[in-house]
């Protein structure tokens, strides 16, 4: 088995085209995440609306557009129209003497540009900024469908390949026919999950370089749950492209049985994009197997996840992953050797 794995991870890398994509993504992601990184960290003037009770709070402070304002209530009022980002006004019950109003999330550019931090209230709670929850949206649901459809097409073509030129006869001839589909999974696996890490690095680095700390942390459990939910997630695909592949003997006809797995793979990125602030979608990719992988991550990344709830879907994605093995063993075992004509799904399920 571990002979099979060597040899598809050696054909693999092997292959320009794998090293040419590759590189152009790992250089994208980061420029990506840099770009964002000092996008976030720009600091143009912030505007603001101050109460006269609390124009000495911010005297002296760079990069602020201050709008005075008579009260409490007109600066909410300008909060709320979306006029200024946020409202610093007298509050004695604070141990500063003053406090922020904010709308839907926390103004940190403004807080670390006082001298103190102040007690922030949200006129309309939200978790995370919608654009950085669009950001890890896109993200997660690139990073899924390249990997996935990358390797998984690569594991069909190799199975057609050696079934067309009658190379699988030499294959099985000298190991058993699952130890074959075995070998094809872990290698492929393995390079999938080595290209996870190095975006996840990537990520890390650029986060750090223009010092964005504080997503970084955001950004660290969701990263850590996508990689587990994904290894396992893939296997669950590589066993069904490995399967769906052998049913076919010819490069020309490899469509007709993979593209319901290539439809599989591109759904949970069109729903991630689309429905990336819609929790009752998100909630059911999250126990969905063929899309959890980017479910799950985007919830606890957008804080809607329970401690408990991850542990469930990935114990249902990994149910569903013995399953599909089995099955797809099957299947491919009954297939390899049928040379010619499509074989019909009843008869590879055949004993």
């Amino acid at each position: 088995m571990w002979l099979v794995a060597e040899r598809e991870i050696g054909s693999k890398l092997r292959s320009k085209a794998f090293v040419i994509s590759t590189a152009i993504l790992l250089v994208g992601a980061l420029a990506l995440v840099i770009w964002a990184g000092f996008q976030a960290s720009s600091s143009s003037g912030t505007p603001v609306a101050v109460t006269a009770d609390a124009t000495q709070y911010v005297a002296g402070v760079d990069g602020l557009e201050v709008t005075d304002v008579a009260d409490r209530a007109e600066a909410e009022a300008l909060v709320s129209s979306g006029d200024v980002d946020a409202a610093i006004i007298g509050d004695t019950s604070s141990p500063t003497g003053f406090a922020v109003l904010a709308d839907t999330s926390a103004p940190t550019q403004l807080l670390l540009q006082l001298a103190q931090l102040p007690p922030v209230e949200l006129l309309s709670p939200d978790d995370v900024n919608a654009a950085l929850g669009y950001i890890a949206a896109v993200g997660f649901g690139i990073v899924f469908l390249f990997a996935a459809s990358m390797f998984g097409g690569t594991i069909a073509q190799s199975v057609v390949e050696e079934k067309q030129t009658r190379v699988v006869e030499l294959l099985i001839s000298a190991i058993p026919v699952r130890v074959l589909l075995a070998g094809k999974v872990i290698g492929n696996t393995i390079l999938a999950m080595a290209q996870i890490l190095l975006l996840a690095a990537i990520a890390i680095v650029g986060l750090t370089v223009t010092d964005q700390t504080a997503l970084l942390q955001g950004l660290g459990a969701p990263i850590a749950w996508f990689a587990v939910f994904f290894l396992f997630g893939f296997i669950l695909l590589a066993s069904l492209f490995a399967a769906a592949a052998s049913m076919v003997s010819r490069m020309e006809d490899i469509g007709s049985t993979t593209t319901p797995l290539t439809m599989l793979i591109m759904a949970p990125y069109f729903l991630v994009i689309f429905f990336n602030d819609n929790p009752v979608v998100l909630g059911v990719m999250s126990y969905v197997p063929f899309s959890a992988p980017v479910g799950m991550p985007m919830r606890i990344f957008l804080g809607e996840a329970l401690w408990w709830e991850p542990l469930v879907s990935l114990a249902i994605l990994v149910s569903t992953c013995v399953a599909a093995i089995l099955i797809g063993a099957r299947i491919y075992e009954n297939s390899l050797l049928r040379m010619g004509a499509r074989v019909k799904l009843s008869e590879a399920l055949a004993r």
